[in-house]
């Protein structure tokens, strides 16, 4: 797809990982996530939001599904943490390479921590940001896993 470029796109191009990529308009008034799966026709739990969080004053990703929230004390319990809390937007950006409502976990600027929520492990394949707002891609939650060094968790709330 022309314009779907990324650096989340060009490193599963390089990896050579299964996946499809997914573009919808971003309308705006809307939450990204459930715009996202209101647009593609997809259920909530298939969707995923990477939010950035600081535990122990270490920038962390916590990927879980639209329909949910992310539970800080899991988060921070996952990576064997004491204390978790959102991280400031100017930060996260920094640190991704992306702007906040399309930070992808893949293919950022620096690689963070990350866990994902076990639910996805139920899931076929489950779909997360490709880096912009509107572009959504569609993989293995093993594949995200083993990119992004990821460890799964419940950490949805």
């Amino acid at each position: 797809m022309a314009g779907t470029g990324t650096p989340a796109t060009a490193l599963l191009a390089k990896q050579k990982v299964g996946h499809r990529v997914h573009t919808y308009t971003h309308r705006g008034g809307q939450a990204y996530g459930p715009e996202a799966a209101d647009q593609l026709g997809l259920e909530l739990a298939q969707v995923f939001k990477t939010l950035v969080a600081e535990v122990d004053g270490t920038l962390t990703v916590g990927i879980v599904p639209v329909s949910a929230t992310l539970d800080l004390k899991a988060l921070a319990a996952a990576v064997g943490g004491k204390r978790a809390r959102m991280a400031d937007i100017a930060a996260a950006e920094r640190a991704t390479g992306y702007v906040a409502g399309g930070i992808s976990p893949l293919g950022q600027r620096k690689r963070l921590r990350t866990v994902i929520d076990s639910s996805a492990q139920d899931l076929a394949t489950m779909f997360c940001s490709g880096g912009r707002r509107g572009l959504e891609v569609e993989l293995a939650p093993a594949d995200l896993a083993r990119l992004t060094g990821a460890v799964f968790a419940p950490i949805a709330g």
